[in-house]
């Protein structure tokens, strides 16, 4: 079979000018692989992550508000579970069903303690 090309010349298998230094060239590969890879940050050891919780509830906040907050936050949940179990039929409506009854119970038990939390006047 005739071949279309020649095979290619044997090539230096470092391809660079003959006027470049080999040193030269070593030293700017190491500053370009020091500058994407950044060895200063791979040699140090890694640093433990900083806690940052995504939700904080404010520590300044007396019990009555975290009570109220909880017992509206509850309502909703309880109205859109009803909503839910309203708009579907069959099996799937009982665990809705049961879901709601779960939320207004704990509903019940935070109003009730609201109303036994001695509040200042």
């Amino acid at each position: 079979m005739f071949k279309i090309t020649p095979n290619p010349p044997a090539a230096d298998p470092i391809p660079h000018g003959p006027d470049l230094d080999s040193q030269k060239l070593k030293e700017a590969t190491d500053r370009a692989l020091n500058y994407y890879l950044k060895p200063e940050d791979l040699a140090a050891p890694p640093s433990s992550p900083k806690h940052r919780p995504v939700y904080v509830v404010d520590p300044t906040l007396d019990d009555e508000t975290l009570l109220v907050e909880a017992c509206e936050s509850l309502s909703y949940a309880h109205a859109m579970a009803g909503n839910i179990a309203n708009s579907i039929g069959g099996p799937e409506r009982k665990p809705l069903l049961a879901l709601q009854q779960v939320i207004m119970l704990n509903e019940l038990l935070v109003n009730r303690l609201l109303d036994k939390l001695n509040l200042p006047q």
